[in-house]
């Protein structure tokens, strides 16, 4: 077996092994000093059993690890992630949903549509699909059912809001991808602005249409002893206007240049707390809560990245990078072959594996391709942010189903919540088509705010 062969051997094993469900981080560490073992295997050099730690890959392990520790650009992650778990603990999520479907009473669907905006929202300022999708399952769903909401419509409202988190800015994930593709944060961030609001606003004007179509599905709630327009007004003043405040104050000093991602996202967590304090929702316990689940997501993702790099440097080293490269050079693909051939890639891949796989194994994959086909990293970068939207919402392993099903268990069948999410598959597939034939919804802004990109 040639070292080639072997590169895409480990490739293949390693989506086997996370099929079987062993844990990400480890599995991608393990495979990478693994291979990385026979990598840089060199027989001359081991003399007696001490040797057989004389390897290469312990100390392209130790490289990696402290690459890591350094890189400035991850610094924002468990400070944007404290953040949403500030913010979720602070029933700040309860207040937002009822006062946007006070306010929207009047709309068809409307507490399907202050569903979509409250997810919208929340998953803005946490970036965390699972914890979205947990809560408004418990807090939106049981309205929109008590409601006589069809459950389908209810739940595929529930699921695709709580995906938008790792599209629209501040997003998590975009911080990775910049890590990743060595982008910058701010150009990411910029070019997200308006994919994320065209999504969302698709998401928005599909449940109008349905519910308008068919009113059964989304009945106009009975609002009894409903308050006054000034008290509605104020409720919403109150609950949705500090939160968008913090978001826009994060994101507007970041894309305006006054702070790096890192110091945004320190601002934001202590925006969080302020708010929570505000709120009088803000205790010990609360807080302890939030700085434990952020430390533990935080150190999961640092040891993706060391995984991930280490891997990737094994793969590209026995030649894993070299094949694929031939093989789509020698296709003669158009740029329009090419990226339709990655994307549907990414597509497939995303029914068993999830954003943050996919983000760090097989995107570097395609990322060294880019100028060969003269795409440009941004706009390739957007494509792939809304193309993982769909490893929520592609059946069977759409994990935003799980998260929801997890939460309702005997209220809804999971078969319902597929039913539920297909139309929202179908709204991402169809703004990435318009992304493609429009360019200019992803590169505009960031042009407009930082100059033309020039590679």
């Amino acid at each position: 077996m040639t070292n080639p062969e072997v590169a895409i051997l480990m490739l293949a094993l390693f989506i086997v092994l996370v099929l079987l469900g062993f844990p990400i981080a480890f599995t991608l560490l393990a495979m990478g000093v693994a291979f990385g073992y026979y990598a840089y295997y060199n027989a001359s050099s081991i003399n007696d059993f001490g040797d057989l730690f004389n390897n290469q890959i312990f100390y392209l392990l130790n490289q990696n690890t402290y690459s890591v520790m350094e890189n400035d650009t991850l610094v924002a992650i468990p400070l944007f992630l404290f953040m949403g778990y500030v913010v979720e603990r602070a029933n700040i999520v309860n207040r937002l949903f009822l006062s946007l479907q006070l306010a929207a009473r009047n709309l068809p669907g409307s507490m399907a549509i202050a569903a979509l905006i409250t997810c919208a929202v929340f998953s803005t300022a946490s970036g965390i699909v699972g914890a979205v999708v947990t809560l408004m399952g418990l807090l939106a769903f049981p309205a929109m059912a008590k409601a006589d909401y069809d459950k389908r419509f209810a739940s595929g409202v529930i699921c695709a809001g709580g995906t938008l988190g790792i599209l629209i800015p501040p997003s998590i994930m975009l911080i990775v991808y910049a890590a990743i593709a060595e982008l910058s944060v701010l150009r990411l961030y910029a070019a997200a602005v308006f994919p994320g609001l065209m999504l969302s606003g698709f998401y928005i004007l599909y449940v109008l249409v349905r519910a308008k179509w068919n009113p059964l599905i989304a009945p106009t709630p009975k609002m009894e002893n409903a308050p006054s327009t000034r008290q509605i007004y104020i409720q919403l003043i109150t609950s949705f206007v500090p939160l968008t405040i913090l978001i826009m104050m994060v994101l507007g000093s970041i894309l305006g240049g006054l702070a790096t991602p890192a110091e945004a996202a320190a601002m934001g967590a202590l925006g969080g707390l302020v708010l929570a304090a505000i709120y009088r929702s803000l205790t010990w316990q609360k807080v302890k809560e939030s700085v434990f689940l952020t430390a533990k997501a935080t150190a999961y993702v640092c040891w993706m990245f060391v995984g991930s790099w280490t891997i990737a440097s094994v793969f590209s080293y026995l030649g894993g990078h070299d094949v694929i490269e031939h093989w789509l050079l020698v296709m003669n693909l158009s740029p329009w072959q090419f990226l339709f051939l990655c994307q549907l890639i990414i597509f497939l891949i995303g029914w068993p594996l999830e954003w943050s796989e996919i983000l760090i194994i097989f995107v570097p994959i395609f990322l060294p391709l880019l100028p060969a086909f003269d795409v440009n990293p941004y706009f390739f970068a957007m494509l792939v942010a809304l193309n993982l939207q769909t490893s929520f919402l592609t059946p069977p392993m759409a994990m935003s189903a799980y998260y929801l099903k997890g939460v309702l268990r005997h209220e809804i069948e999971l078969m319902q919540i597929f039913r539920g999410i297909m139309p929202y598959l179908g709204i991402v597939i169809f703004c990435m088509f318009l992304m493609y034939q429009f360019p200019g919804i992803a590169l505009w802004f960031p042009d407009y705010l930082f100059g033309v990109y020039q590679p």
